[in-house]
């Protein structure tokens, strides 16, 4: 049996494209209905990049700025929710 992770997971990644915009953190935000969260982080003020979600590897995700140009994404897990199970 798997345990269920419970609370906020952080990933950092380092990238090698040179630093271009204001951005220091960029946020991706794991949930489980993109249709939802994409509509209420909208209504919060957020505007759209991607006009269809990305898809990649069964992730679907949109790329979004905050109030001050900030990019972040909002990502939807592959219903298998991307864990690796063992026997």
């Amino acid at each position: 049996m798997l345990d269920t992770f419970r609370g906020v997971e952080l990933l950092l990644q380092q990238v090698t494209e040179a630093k271009v915009t204001k951005n220091r953190l960029h946020l991706d935000l794991r949930v489980p209905d993109l249709a939802a969260e994409t509509a209420r982080v909208m209504a919060l003020g957020a505007g759209r990049v991607t006009e269809d979600p990305i898809e990649e590897y069964g992730w679907r995700w949109h790329v979004f700025t905050d109030p001050d140009g900030n990019e972040f994404c909002v990502l939807q897990p592959p219903k298998d929710n991307g864990e690796v199970r063992s026997s």
